[in-house]
């Protein structure tokens, strides 16, 4: 009982704090995430009552139910009438940056593979397990990072030392997207692009949406029928992920926002109970590995530029498509309306997009470490 009132008291707190109307604490919130106080609390609280929760049956409650759940309603909130709006340059220089991101981590890797870092860093401190998970952060959001470290099995002082070190990473990239952004029309000069046409005007939904309580009903019924039939995690996680797109593509009144907002919550019930695996004192602060992750994340930008020039798409889209992967569906967005605030909507779609494909990227990374690194 005791893990479960901490993980509960973590979720709603950090809920209602990210919602303060507190400039101090949305201050904090803006450059720390709720996800990772729903991470640290359970983990500060267990410490200072002495306990171990490593082992509790929460974290199998956990897998069978909250993690497919949340697959589930990420997935369902991805809306293809919406996303045709976009158009398929736009999304091409986006699915760019999510492959480059997916594959370049074991690109270099293979680069360095004589040198310590790779040799004795990602492989006989197992920090190569640290990988998917930011590729799961970077292309899916926390959804797909939780998945990721699941699938790897991560260890935790692993998992909390990417953590914050790709929180830290992703607030400073914000920054450096929401001014670059606003560099996008002489970049389009400079590299002599000449499409800037506007976007198709994404139409919202028209009618009465299901009921959220027919939506979490219908959603609580296929994680439980999977479960029953489906033992394997990873085909689990495919099932529900095609049923999710399903849902969202034939039920003609599905909640989008319903959905999305679920599975929000969710995450930071993931979160909360997979912190009650942590140990503070088994965490470290790994610069080699930080560099690493700077020069893959300034190669991602690279890569989106040229596709950009390559497509002859305006260079606004490479910030955009960025944030949707890196930044997700609050970033996206804001950084966007730097730019032009009638692009938003897309933005949002982008991010959306990003939460319901960045499972299978990291899948991809997982394949490529275990066969040609390791």
């Amino acid at each position: 009982m005791i893990p479960w009132l901490i993980s509960g008291f973590a979720v709603i707190a950090v809920y209602f704090l990210d919602r303060w109307e507190n400039r101090h604490i949305k201050s904090l919130f803006d450059w720390f995430p709720a996800i990772l106080f729903a991470y640290l609390i359970p983990a500060g609280i267990s410490a200072l009552l002495g306990m171990d929760f490593s082992q509790d049956d929460i974290h199998e409650y956990s897998k069978l139910y909250f993690i497919p759940l949340a697959i589930i309603a990420v997935m369902s909130s991805l809306s293809f009438l919406q996303l045709k709006s976009i158009g398929w340059k736009p999304i091409a220089v986006f699915v760019a940056g999510s492959f480059w991101i997916a594959v370049f981590p074991v690109i270099l890797a293979l680069f360095l593979v004589d040198g310590e870092l790779i040799s004795e860093l990602f492989i006989k401190q197992e920090y190569w397990k640290g990988v998917p998970p930011i590729v799961g952060g970077w292309i899916g959001g926390s959804t797909s990072q939780l998945v990721l470290k699941e699938l790897v099995e991560c260890p935790e002082n692993i998992f909390l030392t990417v953590l914050v070190m790709d929180n830290i990473l992703v607030n400073i990239w914000t920054i450096l997207m929401f001014q670059g952004i606003k560099e996008s029309d002489l970049l389009n000069r400079k590299l002599k692009i000449t499409n800037l046409s506007m976007p198709e005007t994404i139409k919202k939904s028209e009618g009465k949406n299901l009921n959220p309580l027919f939506s979490f009903l219908i959603l609580t019924a296929f994680v439980i029928i999977t479960n029953a039939l489906v033992d394997s995690f990873v085909i689990k996680i495919i099932v529900l992920s095609v049923i999710g797109l399903l849902l969202s593509s034939m039920v003609k009144t599905w909640n989008f926002a319903f959905v999305l907002k679920f599975g929000g919550i969710l995450i930071l019930v993931v979160m909360a109970v997979l912190g009650l695996k942590l140990k503070f004192s088994l965490v470290e602060f790994e610069l080699g590995f930080l560099g690493f992750m700077i020069v893959w994340l300034l190669s991602h930008f690279v890569i989106l530029l040229l596709v950009a020039k390559l497509l002859n798409v305006n260079t606004a889209w490479v910030p955009i498509a960025s944030m949707a992967n890196v930044g997700g569906i609050a970033t996206a967005p804001a950084v966007t309306a730097a730019y032009e605030p009638k692009w938003m909507p897309h933005a949002i779609i982008l991010a959306i997009l990003s939460m319901a494909t960045g499972t299978f990227w990291g899948m991809l990374t997982i394949f490529l470490l275990r066969n040609y690194l390791l």
